[in-house]
């Protein structure tokens, strides 16, 4: 599969996150620790970006965060469960639609090799 240079990017840092942690940890460890390699590789970022829903006008602030928008352009859902299921990728599409944001990559931490943790979905 093609990648585009932000998501190869974002995915090579979230490996060393993963080399240096392995699976097993809570997702806010992640999170921090990708954002931590993000700053590093001077990718420039925003953690807990709220995300209101707007409905025929009115905007409505429902707690909705991405965990991680790269560079304007690219939603992170940061994940550290048994296995990816439906309603994560759904989360994921419906955060990108809500953003306008075309590419989302799904990472979930709790896998032996993070390669098999990884799905990015274009809009």
């Amino acid at each position: 599969m093609q990648f585009d240079t932000l998501s190869r990017q974002v995915i090579g840092c979230a490996i060393e996150v993963h080399r240096h942690l392995g699976p097993g940890l809570l997702e806010s460890s992640y999170e921090q620790c990708l954002a931590h390699e993000l700053h590093l590789q001077g990718i420039s970022f925003v953690a807990q970006k709220p995300l209101p829903v707007i409905y025929k006008g009115l905007t409505l602030d429902c707690g909705y965060r991405v965990d991680l928008l790269v560079e304007g352009r690219l939603i992170v859902e940061l994940k550290s469960v048994k296995a990816l299921a439906g309603i994560h990728e759904a989360q994921l599409l419906t955060y990108m639609k809500l953003a306008d944001i075309k590419t989302g990559l799904l990472i979930n931490f709790n896998e032996v090799l993070l390669k098999n943790g990884i799905r990015r979905f274009v809009r």
